[in-house]
């Protein structure tokens, strides 16, 4: 399988990198700052420099040309505005989803956010509730998609040991999960066809990768 990674440099698309080389995938990562094409080498993925925010949909879905799924793991990142978190956090997952089926490619992941179901609280800090609102604009533009999609929305991330057992659910319990784990469950995804068209929260649980990735297609 060939997958191509928007947000190629970040800690969870380096991880799922590994995981995907470690399977004998082919992956490919987008990043926008050349400096980092050595730290997706190391990672067993072969970089591409397109910056999300300024690349046209043609060349993008050049980038795609023979991708058998594309995974949007992006983010403007800790100290961006607001008005990064829409560029990228929503605008970047768009124009991926434009190329994608301008490529004809067909399966998408979209990792997401817990907390995007509803609108944030009074109170909450400017910055975070446009990010949530970017990732809840970007899942409704790709749910109305003629894709093979799946919405995977982690808890808060950690840089813990993998734990190998997580809850995966339409609704989870609030709660947190490893980047290492989030990687995981993204390559076992993208090799269950059949949990396209789901929307999946994420958290540490009791139950192993591959079985809980199994019971969401067993109902």
């Amino acid at each position: 399988m060939r997958v191509v990674i928007a947000g190629g440099h970040g800690k969870i698309a380096q991880l799922t990198h590994r995981e995907l080389a470690g399977r004998g995938d082919t992956a490919v990562g987008l990043i926008r700052n050349p400096d980092h094409a050595a730290a997706l080498t190391a990672a067993g993925a072969h970089p591409v420099v397109a910056d999300l925010e300024h690349v046209g949909v043609d060349e993008l879905a050049g980038h795609l040309d023979g991708a058998d799924a594309v995974i949007f793991a992006a983010g403007a990142g800790p100290g961006s505005g607001a008005a990064r978190k829409d560029t990228v956090d929503r605008g970047a997952a768009v124009l991926l989803a434009d190329a994608a089926e301008r490529a004809g490619v067909r399966r998408y992941l979209l990792v997401s956010s817990v907390g995007v179901e509803n609108e944030p609280p009074a109170g909450t800090d400017e910055v975070f509730a446009a990010y949530l609102r970017a990732k809840k604009a970007a899942e409704d533009d790709l749910t109305r998609r003629d894709l093979d999609w799946t919405v995977l929305r982690p808890g808060r991330l950690t840089d813990d040991p993998p734990a190998g057992r997580i809850t995966l659910a339409r609704h989870a319990p609030a709660g947190a999960v490893t980047r290492t784990d989030v990687a995981r469950v993204l390559v076992a995804l993208l090799h269950a066809p059949r949990t396209a068209g789901l929307i999946l929260e994420l958290v540490g649980g009791e139950t192993p990768i591959a079985d809980a990735v199994a019971a969401t297609t067993a109902r």
